[in-house]
């Protein structure tokens, strides 16, 4: 079993395991392997090991890959920052968009989703911690923002999603899923839809799990530490 299969397998027996510590089945819990910074044969490897599922950052980063990895079936999650020229590209090559925070935004990636494919699934990223260095929404403006992107036509609004500020403490961190999921359950009695919380990454999966997580991110429990190539 090569290295990437064997950490596969360690992070779904860590999810299964937080599953059932809070009462709930691992089927309900989506694994998204976080490949930013990872070549093409890591992935590939991954895939081989059962993981279909991959989410980038970077948008020329991921087009090379999709191209590289176009003979697997593979669902690909763009994760990171949204620039306004790249929306088309974007909206033509993923499956599911986490981070959008604007409604221009939104509205570009609707109107440059080609019509051969299904509507784009979106997350809003919400700035739960209220951090400055950190991208989405503020909590107080999600319902606004979330009631136009539903009216969207070509994209579909499935839940939120955060990146908390770090902490070591599990008490600590599953303060800010707490809110995040209550958000979203306001929502939703707000007439909304939203299935999913895309919450948790590897040093936090299992209390974001504890709170109602659908969706966990990882990347280094399953790939290693990353290396960023120096500018």
């Amino acid at each position: 079993m090569t290295t990437i299969a064997s950490n596969l397998q360690a992070v779904r027996d860590a999810i299964a395991a937080a599953a059932a510590g809070a009462g709930r089945q691992a089927n309900e819990i989506s694994l998204l392997a976080v490949s930013k910074t990872f070549a093409p044969d890591a992935l590939r490897e991954a895939y081989r090991a059962g993981q279909t599922c991959f989410a980038e950052s970077y948008v020329q980063e991921a087009l090379d890959k999709i191209a590289a990895l176009q003979d697997l079936p593979i669902a690909w999650h763009y994760i990171g920052p949204i620039q306004s020229n790249k929306t088309r590209t974007i909206a033509e090559n993923f499956a599911w968009v986490h981070s959008v925070d604007r409604l221009k935004i939104a509205e570009r990636l609707s109107e440059q989703r080609p019509a051969h494919l299904p509507a784009l699934q979106v997350c809003l990223q919400v700035n739960i911690s209220l951090e400055a260095s950190k991208s989405g929404v503020a909590p107080n403006e999600v319902g606004a923002l979330a009631h136009a992107i539903a009216k969207l036509p070509n994209l579909k609004l499935r839940g939120l999603m955060a990146v908390p500020a770090p902490s070591n403490d599990v008490t600590a961190q599953r303060l800010p899923f707490a809110r995040l999921r209550r958000l979203r359950d306001q929502l939703n009695q707000q007439g909304l839809q939203l299935d999913t919380l895309s919450m948790g990454m590897s040093h936090d999966f299992a209390a974001a799990i504890a709170e109602g997580a659908t969706m966990v991110r990882i990347g280094t429990a399953i790939f290693g530490d990353r290396i960023y190539q120096k500018a």
